[in-house]
This record gives structure tokens, C-alpha cells and sequence, in this order.
């Protein structure tokens, strides 16, 4: 791999400040990650469309090359990301609507209502809890093997045993309802309310660790967690974004990304440099993690599609150019049509994937 590695990016690597002393593995990530960095701010790309469902798709999420989406026709379905085939579907036809739902490589988990569903990827699936009432209305999911969190409408997020199938403990988050979640692999959870406060607690002692309420906030939106860098980043009603550090216990950044609502932000799982954010004006904007600078603005250009040789589930895929936007004040100039409200993203390796309420699905393909 050494040898692969210096034939390869040698060259590259040489030219960079990276540690060239460190082990293989660190390096090889360090690489990549500058790759994905340049490819989204200054890379080429293109945007690749397909009808994913026959009613509108209001989430998504990208792991291990699979995307695993949700429409209004009662299916989640997985897909390729790269060919874009339909690989697996999962029915839900006798559940409440689908509230949220993660995946790993051996499961799809669910929340349905005040039920948690677990498909295995061999089509078995179970269903928790199984007496009304044990959890109020969920709002919010994520989870964490062994626990699944739900955030609920009383304020609490409840720890769920999925392999028990038991409420284990109920932690107190917000004085008010759980509009988002996030959880790192160092035992912390974190909600985001409407009133604009963001709560940590240890999933091990269940105490509160730390609140804040960035200033500007109308309402949380979405949360996301970066462990590595133990950055918590926030999105939200009027358009803001803001960064905490949690070592320090301090804001880092509090920026308006946006004129609009921020809907959903992500970033490149051990990616400490960018975050990619989307929202109610369609825009894809790459900002700096450690600064909230906006790097680039992508929107898909509206000119006529290209279908490519690629079939999917429900035909053909479009292929379209991006524009990258000097500001925000060209915005205006976009229709609404090449720019649908962003409901979703999911980010992987020089990809970024879209929803918009609508039946299909984007892929954002950059290149270096």
C-alpha cells in the first residue's frame, strides 16, 4: 500500500503540509479529505436526476456508496450510488407515516409514530415498542448500537434498548419540543428546540453536560456533530448557522448562510474542514467548519437535460451542468425550477445528495 500510495500521490502528498511520517491509514485519510475538499470549492461537477418515487421524498441518507430514501408513497428504498439502481425496498404500507430513519450495513432503522422499526437487510423486520403509549409523539431519531434516541414533543429524548426493546432511561433536553437530534461516538446527544437552544447530555450519566442558545437563532432546524473535531453545528428558521465548540465551551462562529430557512447540513464522516448546507432557497452552499466562511454556491443549471445510458427504477437519468454563484445576489436570477427547496442532504466522497420534496433525487458528482 506504501508503495501504491507514493507511485499514486506521492508527488501531491509532497507538495502539501501533511505528516508524511504518520501511519499509512492517517495519511491516506488526510489525503483524501484535501481531495474532497478541493473537488467541492474548486472542482467540476454535474448533477445527475432520477425519479425515485412516486410521491414526494422528504428524506435521505448516503453511506458505504448506498442512499437509503423515503417518499410519500409509503416505501424507503436503497439505491447505488453510482449506477443509481434500485437495490432494496422496504415496505410501509400498515405503519404511521415515516418520522426518520438511519441505516448501517446490516439494518434500516425507523421511526413510525411512537413505534421504532428495525428492517434487517434480509427483509425480516421487527417492531418496538409494542404497547401504545410507552413514548409520546416522536419527532426525531437517531441512533446508536445498542440505543436508538427519540426525540419526543414533551421535550425528552428517550433511550431506546433495540435489542431488548425496552425504554431504558429518559433524559429531560428542552423545555419545550425536540426539534432535531445528533449523537457522537463519544456518548453525547444533542437536541435543537424552536426557541433557538441547543442541549448536550451523556448518553452513559444522563446529565446535562452544557446549553447554549446561539445568538440570532429563531429556531433549530437541524444539528450535526463532528466528534473529531468536537464542533456542534447548527442551522435554522432565519437563516442562520453557528458553530460551538464544546472543549472550550465557547462559539466559534455564528453566520447567516442564508435569506431563508436552513433545513439540513452535513459533512464527510472524520472530515474536520468542510460542511455542506441546504435550505429553502435550493441553493448548495460549502462552508468552512472553523470559520462559517461560505467557500462556493452551487446551483443546477437550468438548461435543457441530458439523458445519460443510466436507467433506474422509474426510467431514464438527467444530466445537467452546475453554475457555482459569486453571492448570493445572483440567486434571484435562477428559476425556481432548477433550484427546488432543499428538504435533505447527505454528503459522501465528492458527492453531495439532494431531496426537495418532490419525486426524484440529485446526485452532485465533483471532481478534483
Amino acid at each position: 500500500m506504501h508503495s501504491l500510495y507514493l507511485e499514486r500521490w506521492g508527488n501531491e502528498a509532497s507538495s502539501s503540509s501533511m505528516d508524511m511520517e504518520g501511519p499509512l491509514n492517517m495519511v491516506l485519510e488526510d489525503l483524501a479529505t484535501q481531495r474532497h475538499r478541493s473537488a467541492l470549492v474548486e472542482g467540476s461537477f454535474i448533477v445527475d436526476q432520477w425519479k425515485g418515487h412516486t410521491a414526494g421524498i422528504d428524506q435521505c441518507r448516503m453511506k458505504m456508496g448506498l442512499i437509503l430514501t423515503s417518499g410519500g408513497d409509503k416505501f424507503m428504498r436503497l439505491w447505488s450510488s453510482e449506477n443509481y439502481k434500485c437495490l432494496e425496498e422496504y415496505s410501509l404500507s400498515d405503519l404511521a407515516p415515516l418520522v426518520d430513519f438511519d441505516f448501517d450495513e446490516s439494518k434500516v432503522v425507523g421511526l413510525t409514530g411512537t413505534r421504532i422499526c428495525i428492517w434487517r437487510r434480509n427483509g425480516t423486520r421487527s417492531i418496538f415498542p409494542s404497547r401504545e403509549g410507552i413514548c409520546t409523539k416522536g419527532l426525531c431519531m437517531r441512533y446508536m448500537d445498542p440505543e436508538a434516541m427519540v426525540g419526543c414533543e414533551d421535550g425528552t429524548v428517550r433511550v431506546f434498548d433495540m435489542y431488548s426493546k425496552s425504554c431504558s432511561r429518559i433524559i429531560r433536553m428542552q423545555n419545550s419540543r425536540v426539534t432535531c437530534l445528533a449523537v457522537g461516538d463519544d456518548q453525547l446527544v444533542l437536541s435543537g428546540s424552536p426557541y433557538g437552544s441547543i442541549a448536550v447530555s451523556g448518553l452513559l450519566s444522563n446529565q446535562q453536560v452544557a446549553t447554549f442558545t446561539p445568538p440570532n437563532m429563531r429556531g433549530v432546524e437541524t444539528l450535526c456533530y463532528n466528534p473529531c473535531s468536537h464542533l456542534v453545528f447548527a442551522g435554522s428558521s432565519n437563516g442562520y448557522a453557528a458553530c460551538w465548540d464544546l472543549r472550550k465551551m465557547q462559539s466559534l462562529w455564528n453566520t447567516r448562510v442564508s435569506p431563508n430557512a436552513v433545513y439540513s447540513m452535513q459533512y464527510l464522516r472524520n472530515d474536520t474542514s468542510t460542511l455542506v448546507i441546504g435550505g429553502v432557497d435550493g441553493v448548495v452552499r460549502i462552508v468552512d467548519q472553523n470559520t462559517g466562511k461560505i467557500l462556493t454556491r452551487c446551483v443546477m443549471d437550468p438548461s435543457v437535460a441530458k439523458l445519460t445510458s443510466r436507467n433506474s427504477l422509474y426510467g431514464s437519468v438527467e444530466r445537467r451542468k452546475v453554475k457555482r454563484l459569486k453571492g448570493d445576489g445572483a440567486i434571484g436570477s435562477i428559476p425556481m425550477t432548477a433550484r427546488p427547496r432543499i428538504k435533505c442532504l447527505a454528503v459522501g466522497m465528492g458527492k453531495v445528495v439532494t431531496i426537495h420534496n418532490t419525486e426524484y433525487i440529485r446526485m452532485w458528482k465533483f471532481n478534483k
